[in-house]
């Protein structure tokens, strides 16, 4: 009766995924057989989109690529797509806000989807979450398959998984999601590898293809880093695949390197800054941006960069503030760079804040214009009723452009936001978010 049973549920769950539709391996699902497709997969990654959606437009092609891989494998994983605009309500029980969100159904249970845009990547986040957190290698020709179908995989040899070493290796297999962890623990399989018991080896088809971890210091949090570092290229290229992987790694300050790809500059400059960037890739992470993309221009105007400046490089620090530090000069070379790097760490180097051009006739009306290079200048600062004080001397009523000009000592984080500037330089916040009318102000 058992067997009967079970024969009729999986017969059953082959008639409804043979019911829904599918495009390119990937499963069209909505409303009528959403439930349908989730209780007859173990494994089913949905994402939810809209058709007018840049980004889901770009990931579509590696969305279908990962579906069609997969399905080759004869993988029980299963890729399918929502269309949100049209099924509504489904997506709104699901809390989607943007697009495309993705979630992962594990047995009918979803968490979201946290891996990268690319094909692979989101191959290897789901064989993650589907089994073992490091692949058991038995032969020399097994890893060497490894090895070769992966852009990057790490290796640990140990012979017993039970050492300390072993069990911080297996403990950032399990915590890290984007990339593919294998052990050996063969003595043979180990030394035809032409490894040690103890190794381990990151193993990538560009740069460097071989690196073994060589820390004093072996624990999970450093080898997370390590693994971070090594996975990624010294200069990585800033797109839509690499910015989460960019802003979402253990490395928290940026050397962005504004450049042209039409004049040659990736070519020119990546190669001379490359070893500069090696040197010191454990603590800060070199990018560079192509400054011809119109989809990058956002990016130079939130550093205040205009065109006739590329070349050029600056420095974030994301976990303060997004701080900002431009080089003393504007020689875009491996001297420079290593100097602007070391003057940073050294804390030499003054945050480079925006200021907009000073207008000539900035002082000629009631309400003042301020831009950063004189807004120190100035004791008392208001908003509003510029003609009821202009003929108060002690009183200056000004404005000033917050998203294009940057205070160290006065951070804006809504608008409008009205302060008051004594001569002591006391600042007083009087309102925000809300326009007050001249009676209140």
């Amino acid at each position: 009766m058992r067997v009967i049973l079970f024969t009729a549920i999986a017969l059953l769950g082959a008639a409804l995924a043979d019911e829904i539709p599918t495009e390119e391996n990937v499963l069209v699902l909505s409303k009528s057989n959403f439930d349908g497709a989730i209780s007859s997969n173990n494994y089913i990654l949905v994402e939810f989109y809209a058709p007018w959606c840049g980004h889901c437009k770009s990931l579509a092609p590696e969305y279908a690529k990962a579906a069609t891989k997969l399905a080759e494998e004869e993988s029980p994983i299963k890729l399918a797509k929502v269309d949100a605009t049209q099924e509504q309500e489904l997506a709104e029980s699901y809390g989607v806000r943007g697009y495309p969100t993705l979630k992962f159904f594990r047995n009918g249970s979803p968490i979201d989807y946290t891996g990268g845009r690319q094909a692979d990547d989101i191959i290897t986040w789901l064989k993650k979450k589907t089994g073992p957190p490091a692949v058991e290698v038995a032969s020399a020709e097994q890893a060497k398959e490894l090895i070769g179908a992966n852009n990057v995989i790490i290796f640990g040899f140990f012979s017993d998984q039970n050492t300390p070493k072993a069990k911080a290796f297996l403990g950032v297999a399990s915590a890290v999601d984007d990339q593919v962890f294998a052990i050996v623990n063969d003595p043979k399989v180990i030394a035809e590898l032409e490894a040690e018991d103890e190794d381990v080896v990151l193993f990538k088809n560009f740069e460097e293809p071989r690196v073994k971890y060589e820390g004093e210091k072996f624990d999970e949090d450093l080898f997370k880093t390590w693994v971070f570092v090594q996975g990624m290229p010294t200069i990585v290229e800033f797109s839509h695949e690499t910015a989460s992987k960019i802003f979402g790694g253990q490395i928290k300050y940026h050397l962005l390197l504004f450049l042209s790809k039409k004049n040659g500059d990736f070519e020119k400059y990546t190669e001379e800054l490359k070893p500069v960037a090696k040197n010191y890739r454990d603590r800060v992470m070199s990018v560079a941006i192509d400054a011809d993309e119109d989809e990058h221009q956002r990016i130079l105007e939130f550093f205040g960069m205009k065109k006739e400046e590329i070349p050029s490089a600056r420095l974030i620090a994301l976990e303060q503030d997004m701080a900002k530090y431009k080089p003393t000069s504007d020689e875009l070379s491996a001297n420079s760079i290593e100097e602007f790097i070391q003057s940073f760490f050294a804390g030499t180097l003054k945050q480079h804040l925006l200021s907009e051009d000073l207008p000539a006739d900035w002082a000629a009306k009631p309400v003042k214009t301020l831009v950063a290079t004189n807004f120190d200048e100035l004791a008392p600062i208001y908003d509003k009723l510029g003609e009821h004080f202009e003929k108060d001397d002690d009183v200056i009523i000004a404005k000033m452009d917050a998203t294009a000009n940057e205070l160290e000592h006065t951070k804006i984080t809504s608008f409008p936001t009205i302060k008051l500037y004594t001569k002591d330089n006391q600042s007083e916040e009087d309102e925000e978010d809300e326009q007050p009318s001249r009676d209140e102000l």
